[in-house]
């Protein structure tokens, strides 16, 4: 792999019902958001809510290379976030592209 290497990420949650908006506002109010987007390496941490499906939340992730999201994965705010989805995402599902 070359250093240069961007990563993308697209990350699908499925929500337990009625918790979209609460994990979002959660997201928000704890900090944890700004605190991934300040991250070194971090290009873009951005949600997207499709539109005909109010059980589904996506998420598009962007980093300078796999270095960069192997240390984000290890930060604290990341563990807090992980427990904290336990109440509010059922499923999660990942795809990852590496782009030069």
């Amino acid at each position: 792999r070359s250093v240069d290497t961007m990563m993308l990420f697209q990350v699908t949650y499925t929500m337990l019902p009625g918790q979209r908006d609460a994990f979002l506002q959660m997201m928000r109010e704890s900090g944890i958001l700004d605190q991934i987007r300040r991250e070194e390496g971090c290009l873009d941490y951005r949600y997207y809510l499709p539109e005909e499906e109010d059980g589904t939340l996506l998420l598009v992730e962007r980093w300078t290379g796999p270095e960069a999201q192997k240390a984000h994965m290890a930060t604290g705010h990341m563990a807090r976030l992980g427990q904290v989805k336990a109440q509010y995402v059922a499923e999660t599902s990942v795809v990852s592209w590496e782009l030069d």
